[in-house]
C-alpha cells in the first residue's frame, strides 16, 4: 500500500514497493511496502507481533537492504530493484540515521557507560571537547549522570535500554529510529523517554517509533498500521481505532471485559481500585508488615543480596505471599525485581536470609542469624531443588534466553519431559499450552526465526505446560500487542481460578491493578536515607524492613565544564590511575619475568613484588585468589608430576619404582609458585583495567604498525569486541542453564552423568545465541557509523603521569634484580 502524504518539502526516507524474506523468498516479511516521510515528521509504526515492524525499522535506518523495491534515504538512492544495493550510499546516509534495538545489550559495545556513549560521536569525527558535552547532556536526559563510570553489561535492562537511547541521541542523528524503546522501562523512565522524543520533534529530528503502547502515539503526525508485511492504514494519531487505543482488560477478540472483582491493597492510602483503573496515590512498599498468613506459598525473612561489584540491589527484604493470590511487583529499573524473581527460583545466591518458595527451603538461616544478619545462608540441596522444580514456573525477562530447542512444540515439551510424563501426556499438554496462548500455528517453526513477541508467548508456554503451583513472571507482556497481551492476561485469571499462586513483575500499573490481589512496590534508593541495618528510618518504629538499590546521587546540576569534558574520576586505587599502556607492558614484562625464577630469593622477591601490587590495588587478597582458585587448583595437581619425575637429590620417600626427591620438592615448588604468581598478577591487571581502556591502550601500542600496512584500528575493535563479549558468552550460557534448569532439567539436579549430558546439550543453543549476539553488534556497529579506515577522534586520551615513571622504575628495578641474580648465580 502507498501512502498518500506529499508535502512540497522533498521527503527524508522513501520507500517503494519494498520486500523482504528472511527465508529466500519462502515467506515475505514485508511485501510491496511503499512508505514516505518528510522531515521532522513523528511516525508510529503499529501492529501485532511478526507484521513486519521491526524490519520497516531496520529498512528505514540503513542497515538492512531489501530483495526488491527502491528505497532513497537523506537524498541517497541506496536500493534500486535494477541497481541492487548500493554501499556507498549507504555508509553516507547512515551518518545522519540513529537507531535504538529492541535488544539492548546488542547494541551496546563497551564496558563503560560514557565510553559507549562516546562511541558513535568519535566515529563521525566530533572534536572530544562536543563529545564530553554531549555524554553529559544526554546521560542527564535519560537519568543516568550517577552511572557514567558504571559497566552497562552488568545493569538491569531498563538501565540498559537507556543508555542504548543515550547513544543514540549523542550523535545528533537527522533521523531516529526506536524499536520499541520504552518496553522494558519504568514508568518515570518511559515518560523520560517520550519527553525527550517531543524535545527533538520540536527541534526537528525526524522520528520513526515501533510501539505497542496506543499513549506512546499520541504526539506522532502519522500512525502507520501494519499487519502480515503489510502497511493497511495510515492515519494521524487521533483516528486511532478504539482497539488499538486500550491495550489492556479485553479478551483475546479485542471485546473489552467488564470489571470482575475489586482489587485490595493492604495500605489504607491506596484503598480499594477496580480492576484496570490505576490509582495515583503511591504503592505500598514491598517488605512492609503484613498480617501473618496462614498457609504462606513465598515466605522471605531477612534477604540480602550483592552483586559481585559490591553493589547491594537488595537489603533486609522480608515478605510472604499467600498461597493462591496473586501479587504484582513494581518498581524502577535496578531496584531488584528481576533478582528478587531469581533468588525465589533459587538462580541466584543470596548474601543474608532465608527463603522458602512452595514449602522448598531455596535458602535457609536460623531466626538468630537472620536477626544478627551475619552467616551465610544454607541452599537448597539437589533433593529440595528437584522438588523446587516441579511447583514452581519462572518466565524469564528476556524470552530469548528461556529458549533453546530445534521447534516451538520441542522446546515446550522440554519441562513435563523432565517430569517423567508418559509421552502422550507431554504431547497433550504441548497442545493445550500452545492453543491456551494461540501460538498453536508455530509449533513447528524454530523459536529464534519468530519475532521478540512471539519467543514470549512460546516462554511462557514452556512453563505453563508443567502446570507449576507457584508462577514468578518478569514482565510476561513486555513487546506484546495488544491481542498477545490480552490472552496472557486471559490465561493468568483462568491461572488465578485454578489456585495458582502467581509473582509478576510488570511497569504498567493498569495492568497491575486489572490482574492483582495485591500491588506492591520494589523500594529504591531514592525512597529514604537507609539506616545502616537497611531499615528506612520513618519506617523503624513500626519494624518494617526495605530494599534498596545503592545507586550512586545523581550529579549536581552544577557540574562544571572540566568534568563534563574529562572522563569521570572516581575514587580509585592507585594502579587503576596507572596509564593503561604503561600497565600493560610493565605487567607483562614482569609476568615473562617470572619464569626467569630459579632460586628461593628470586621467588621471594617476586612475591614481594604480587603483594605491593595487591596493595596499590586496594583489592582483597583472599577474594582475589577464591576468584582464580580452580587454575591455581589445576597448577597444584600438575606440579605433582614434578615430584615423582625429578629423581636428583636425596631420596625423601621411596614407594616401589616411585620416589620424592629434595630437588622435586624444590622444583615442584617453584614451579607452582612462579605460575600461581603469573596467574595473580593477570587477575590484578584485569580487574584494575577495563576492556575499554586495554584496548585503546593495544591500539595505541600498535599505532607505529600502521606505516607498515598493518590496519591496527581494525585490530583494536577486533579486541574490545571480544572482551565485551565474554561476558555475552558467560550470559547467554547462565540464562540458557537457568531456563533448563527452571523447567527441572538434570544440570543442577541429576547424576553426574546426568548433569555432563545435560551440560554437553546446551553447546548448540550457547553456539547459536553467540552467532546471534554477534549479528546484532555487527548492525549495533553500522548504526554507530563504525566504518573500516575511518579517522576517529578518541574520547580518551592518555596523559602519563608520575605514578606511571614510578610504577616502570619499580618493574625495571625488578627485572634487573632477577637477571643480575642469575648472571651471579
Amino acid at each position: 500500500m502507498s501512502d498518500s502524504h506529499s508535502p512540497d518539502m522533498s521527503p527524508i526516507a522513501e520507500l517503494r514497493h519494498v520486500r523482504f524474506s528472511y527465508d529466500h523468498g519462502a515467506t515475505w516479511a514485508l511485501d510491496d511496502v511503499s512508505l514516505t516521510i518528510q522531515p521532522g515528521e513523528r511516525i508510529c509504526l503499529v501492529g501485532p507481533n511478526g507484521s513486519g515492524k521491526s524490519t520497516l525499522a531496520r529498512l528505514i535506518a540503513g542497515l538492512t537492504a531489501p530483495d526488491g523495491g527502491d528505497i532513497t534515504l537523506l537524498g541517497h538512492h541506496v536500493f534500486g530493484s535494477d541497481s541492487g544495493p548500493d554501499a556507498d550510499a549507504y555508509r553516507a546516509a547512515r551518518r545522519g540515521i540513529g537507531m535504538v534495538f529492541q535488544n539492548p545489550e546488542d547494541q551496546i559495545v563497551t564496558t563503560i557507560v560514557e565510553d559507549d556513549i562516546a562511541f558513535g560521536p568519535e566515529n563521525l569525527g566530533i572534536p572530544r571537547e562536543d563529545i564530553g558535552m554531549r555524554i553529559a547532556r544526554t546521560l542527564e536526559s535519560v537519568g543516568l549522570s550517577s552511572h557514567r563510570g558504571s559497566d552497562p553489561t552488568r545493569m538491569s535492562g531498563g538501565q540498559q535500554q537507556r543508555t542504548a537511547i543515550a547513544g543514540m541521541l549523542a550523535m545528533n542523528s537527522r533521523i531516529l529510529v526506536l524499536d520499541e524503546p520504552t518496553a522494558m522501562l519504568d514508568e518515570t523512565a518511559r515518560g523520560e523517554v517520550m519527553a525527550i522524543l517531543d524535545t527533538l520533534q520540536t527541534r526537528g529530528t525526524t522520528i520513526i517509533h515501533v510501539t505497542h503502547r496506543p499513549m506512546e502515539t499520541l504526539h506522532a503526525d502519522r500512525v502507520v498500521h501494519m499487519e502480515g508485511g503489510h502497511i493497511t492504514a495510515i492515519a494521524a494519531s487521533h483516528d486511532a481505532e478504539p482497539h488499538d487505543a486500550e491495550p489492556h482488560g479485553t479478551d483475546g477478540a479485542g471485546t473489552v471485559v467488564p470489571a470482575t472483582a475489586d482489587i485490595t491493597c493492604p495500605d489504607p492510602a491506596v484503598g480499594t481500585v477496580a480492576a484496570g483503573a490505576a490509582p495515583t496515590s503511591p504503592l505500598p512498599l514491598l517488605g512492609q508488615k503484613e498480617p501473618a498468613a496462614m498457609s504462606p506459598a513465598i515466605q522471605v525473612r531477612h534477604l540480602s543480596y550483592r552483586y559481585g561489584s559490591g553493589r547491594t540491589v537488595i537489603r533486609d527484604l522480608s515478605f510472604h505471599m499467600d498461597a493462591g493470590k496473586t501479587v504484582a511487583l513494581m518498581g524502577a529499573n535496578g531496584s531488584g525485581k528481576s533478582t528478587l524473581a531469581r533468588l525465589l527460583c533459587a538462580l541466584a545466591k543470596p548474601v543474608v536470609g532465608s527463603v522458602e518458595v512452595a514449602g522448598v527451603p531455596v535458602a535457609s538461616m536460623t531466626a538468630t542469624a537472620c536477626t544478627r544478619r551475619n552467616g551465610k545462608p544454607r541452599l537448597a540441596n539437589r533433593r529440595q531443588l528437584a522438588e523446587l522444580r516441579r511447583h514452581v514456573g519462572y518466565v524469564m525477562q528476556h524470552p530469548e534466553h528461556q529458549l533453546f530447542a530445534d521447534t516451538v512444540a520441542e522446546d515446550v515439551a522440554y519441562g513435563p519431559r523432565n517430569q517423567g510424563l508418559g509421552e502422550s501426556t507431554v504431547q497433550e499438554r504441548v497442545k493445550q499450552a500452545l492453543e491456551m496462548l494461540h501460538i498453536a500455528h508455530l509449533a513447528d517453526r524454530s523459536p529464534f526465526d519468530l519475532s521478540g513477541g512471539q519467543q514470549r508467548l512460546v516462554a511462557i508456554a514452556g512453563v505453563v505446560a508443567c502446570r507449576p503451583d507457584v508462577l514468578i513472571m518478569d514482565e510476561p507482556t513486555a513487546s506484546l500487542d495488544v491481542h498477545a497481551t490480552s490472552r496472557i492476561h486471559e490465561l493468568i485469571r483462568t491461572l488465578k481460578a485454578q489456585g495458582v499462586t502467581m509473582l509478576i513483575v510488570t511497569h504498567d500499573r493498569a495492568e497491575a491493578y486489572a490482574l492483582a490481589d495485591r500491588v506492591v512496590r520494589m523500594p529504591d534508593a531514592h525512597d529514604a536515607p537507609m539506616a545502616s541495618d537497611g531499615v528506612r528510618p520513618d519506617l523503624a518504629q513500626a519494624g518494617t524492613h526495605t530494599a534498596t538499590s545503592s545507586a550512586q546521587a545523581p550529579s549536581s546540576a552544577g557540574q562544571s565544564a572540566i568534568q563534563a569534558v574529562h572522563p569521570t574520576s572516581t575514587k580509585q586505587s592507585v594502579m587503576q590511575r596507572l596509564d593503561p599502556r604503561a600497565k600493560m607492558v610493565c605487567f607483562l614484562a614482569a609476568m615473562f619475568t617470572m619464569f626467569a625464577v630459579n632460586t628461593p630469593i628470586q621467588l621471594g622477591l617476586g612475591i614481594a613484588l604480587t603483594l605491593g601490587m595487591i596493595a596499590a590495588a586496594r583489592l582483597n587478597p583472599l577474594r582475589l585468589i577464591a576468584a582464580i582458585h580452580p587454575i591455581l587448583a589445576l597448577l597444584a595437581l600438575m606440579s605433582l608430576a614434578n615430584l615423582v619425575v625429578v629423581r636428583t637429590g636425596p631420596t625423601l620417600v621411596a614407594w616401589g619404582p616411585f620416589s620424592i626427591t629434595g630437588d622435586g620438592v624444590t622444583i615442584a615448588v617453584l614451579y607452582t609458585c612462579r605460575f600461581a604468581l603469573v596467574i595473580i598478577m593477570g587477575a590484578i591487571f584485569l580487574n584494575t583495567t577495563t576492556p575499554t581502556a586495554m584496548t585503546d591502550a593495544f591500539a595505541s601500542l600498535l599505532k607505529p604498525l600502521r606505516h607498515l600496512g598493518i590496519h591496527t584500528q581494525e585490530i583494536a575493535l577486533v579486541m574490545s569486541l571480544a572482551l565485551r563479549f565474554i561476558p555475552t558468552l558467560t550470559s547467554e550460557t547462565t540464562s540458557i542453564i537457568n531456563a533448563q534448569a527452571a523447567r527441572g532439567g538434570t544440570v543442577e539436579t541429576g547424576s553426574l552423568p546426568q548433569r555432563v549430558k545435560a551440560m554437553s546439550a546446551i553447546i548448540v543453543p550457547v553456539f547459536a545465541g553467540t552467532l546471534r549476539h554477534a549479528d546484532n553488534l555487527s548492525l549495533a556497529l553500522d548504526a554507530r557509523c563504525y566504518e573500516e579506515g575511518i579517522t576517529r577522534t578518541h574520547w580518551r586520551v592518555f596523559s602519563p603521569s608520575w605514578r606511571d615513571a614510578a610504577f616502570t622504575m619499580i618493574i625495571v628495578c625488578y627485572i634487573a634484580a632477577i637477571i643480575a641474580m642469575n648472571i651471579l648465580a
